[in-house]
């Protein structure tokens, strides 16, 4: 590997299409997994800012999804723990998922697949920022 900087966080081509899709009627979007039982094991969309990040959350990293913004990507400081050692994509599903993500009205829920880092990727891990 080079010296680049290992990204935690990507996002599939068709979770790319409904976030834009979702950033031309809410504006800036932005997600969060707090790790919580239910709908909070998701990771949720909100309009950028609606979620209030703090010293629990972990800032994961930015998703290109084309255009102006990228979508930040927040995790609880807990849940971080259990998953700081994978390469988290989000990706999107048929089916009705968490009443307060932005996606719930649309038929389709975003999740989270997950695949362990390379023992070349983790060598090059820096620490995540938090809120």
């Amino acid at each position: 590997m080079s010296d680049q900087q290992v990204e935690r966080v990507a996002v599939t081509p068709e979770a790319a299409e409904l976030l834009r899709s979702l950033r031309a009627q809410h504006g800036p979007l932005m997600f969060h997994q707090s790790g919580g039982c239910c709908d909070g094991s998701s990771p949720m969309c909100y309009p950028l800012g609606e979620f209030l990040t703090g010293p629990s959350d972990v800032y994961l990293g930015d998703l290109d999804i084309d255009g102006p913004e990228t979508v930040p990507v927040w995790m609880g400081k807990d849940q971080f723990a259990y998953w700081s050692h994978t390469h988290l994509t989000i990706d999107v599903v048929p089916g009705r998922g968490a009443g307060f993500s932005l996606e719930a009205p649309t038929g389709n829920r975003f999740l989270i697949r997950s695949r362990l880092f390379t023992d070349d990727e983790a060598a090059l891990l820096t620490e995540p920022l938090t809120g």
